[in-house]
């Protein structure tokens, strides 16, 4: 049965963002607002619990998760930026992007793309996942919350709830997202590449 916390959007309150942390520490699912949509989480060193969420998605080990990190100073940790990588990065973040990069040799093999060596890095930009990650003081491995067989992510804090309250150990119910997934952008290749058009201008990458 998943607990549910209703967190201010724009000021988190300290004590539940601590328990929420807490619960990511003994390794729990949750569900969070983002500057996108809502998304689905754990902790990035409980095999156990990516597992857990790989299955709630219906996600293969294929198919690349997200790392979503406090700012740019840990992008370093976990991949390779060139000077031109890295002016685009900071233009656009934080906001609705998921940069894919070329991960560092440090990544373990199960958060990077399994062929490339890649990894995708974001910051959002949301109060309480912001707050989250500082409480943590490391990223989250993260997904889009969209069911499998489905198109359009879960929106609603009580829906979710409802249909997923024996699979996730916490929803945090932070208000109503935008309801768009994350713009995903390939910057190992020149010039970058769509992979995935959700919100954000593509204006800064010199697309459109």
């Amino acid at each position: 049965m998943s607990q549910f916390f209703q967190i201010h959007p724009e000021n988190p309150q300290p004590r539940l963002i601590k328990q929420a942390a807490q619960i990511i520490d003994k390794g729990g699912i949750v569900a969070l607002p983002t500057d996108s949509s809502y998304a689905i989480a754990c902790h990035i060193d409980d095999k156990q619990a990516v597992d857990r969420l790989r299955r709630i998605r219906g996600l293969d080990e294929k198919q690349m998760l997200s790392l979503l990190v406090r700012d740019l100073s840990e992008l370093a940790e976990f991949a390779i930026v060139d000077n031109r990588q890295y002016r685009l990065i900071k233009a656009t973040t934080p906001g609705p992007y998921v940069f894919i990069l070329e991960a560092t040799k440090e990544v373990p093999r199960r958060l990077s793309h399994p062929s490339r060596k890649t990894i995708g890095l974001r910051v959002p930009e949301h109060a309480i996942t912001l707050a989250l990650l500082e409480e943590l003081g490391q990223p989250l491995l993260a997904t889009t919350l969209i069911l499998p067989d489905e198109t359009e992510p879960l929106n609603d804090p009580e829906e979710i709830r409802e249909r997923l309250e024996k699979q996730l150990d916490l929803v945090i119910d932070g208000g109503a997202c935008p309801k768009e997934p994350s713009t995903v952008v390939d910057l190992t290749v020149t010039p970058p590449e769509v992979l995935r058009r959700g919100r954000g201008s593509l204006t800064p990458f010199g697309l459109s």
